[in-house]
């Protein structure tokens, strides 16, 4: 006698997620609600070219510091796999300082720190440089997002199997061929996500500049709110940083679709 089997697993409703759903729908509402009864013409005319150069301030910081970074990952992924033991001590001790600490005291460390040996860089002629908040900034944004873009970049290589160098050393293809050619394509489709979180996580971040007096989009709207003590400059501001990450997101998605459609044939 056949025992029947038993019945499928039903699936599970979702009500947890579509609660979630539900609740990001109403705080959008409430939002767009708040911004039309809040809104003030005088306030956007007055402050409206300041969130301009500040939003551009922004966009240029977290563009130099980012570029700057991904150039200097590359020496610090390539001594993170070295044989080499000094190779590694140094670009792990680099990494776990900038990953272990926190961005505001590396800000400090840069803009205060440094400034105490004036007379060192002046006689090597770097003052210039290091006296100016800007460049401070873009230095210290700089050398904190290496350390993460050099573990995203050491990831993505070793996520490639070592058939990939196998069969590019048995086509007789030379090592630099085989880097450029075969593993740097698909560590870059591994590694695109998390640079794009990376660069999210900037341009959020990017915001701590604004305590040493670098008037980015964070910089002109607390200038705003002391002036106007309005706090509705706060809620345009935060507008401004959401609409940044969804275009990158946006973008990442667009770019990820296209790196990966021979996957979905």
């Amino acid at each position: 006698m056949s025992v029947a089997a038993p019945p499928p697993a039903r699936p599970r409703s979702g009500w947890f997620g579509r609660i979630t759903l539900g609740i990001w729908a109403l705080a959008a509402v409430a939002l767009v609600v708040y911004l039309v009864r809040a809104w003030n013409p005088q306030l956007v005319a007055t402050y409206g070219p300041a969130y301009a150069r500040g939003l551009w301030t922004t966009i240029v910081l977290v563009s130099i510091s980012y570029g700057v970074g991904a150039l200097v990952s590359v020496p610090l992924a390539l001594g993170r796999m070295s044989p080499r033991r000094w190779a590694q001590a140094l670009s792990f001790g680099y990494v776990s300082f900038f990953r272990g600490t926190p961005l505001i005291a590396q800000i400090f460390l840069v803009y205060y720190g440094l400034g105490s040996f004036r007379g060192a860089f002046e006689a090597v002629g770097l003052w210039w440089f290091f006296r100016d908040a800007w460049y401070c900034a873009v230095f210290a944004l700089s050398l904190n997002t290496a350390a993460y873009q050099c573990e995203i970049l050491r990831g993505a290589i070793q996520s490639v199997s070592k058939g990939q160098w196998e069969g590019a050393k048995a086509l007789a293809l030379p090592r630099r061929v085989t880097v450029r050619r075969v593993v740097v394509p698909q560590a870059l489709m591994v590694a695109l996500r998390p640079y794009a979180n990376e660069l999210i996580l900037m341009v959020k971040s990017s915001a701590i500049v604004a305590i040493i007096t670098v008037f980015d989009l964070f910089g002109e709207t607390r200038r705003a709110f002391s002036r106007s003590f309005d706090f509705q400059t706060y809620v345009w501001a935060a507008v401004f940083y959401l609409v940044i990450v969804e275009i990158v997101r946006n973008l990442t998605n667009a770019a990820e679709s296209r790196l990966t459609r021979h996957l979905r044939r």
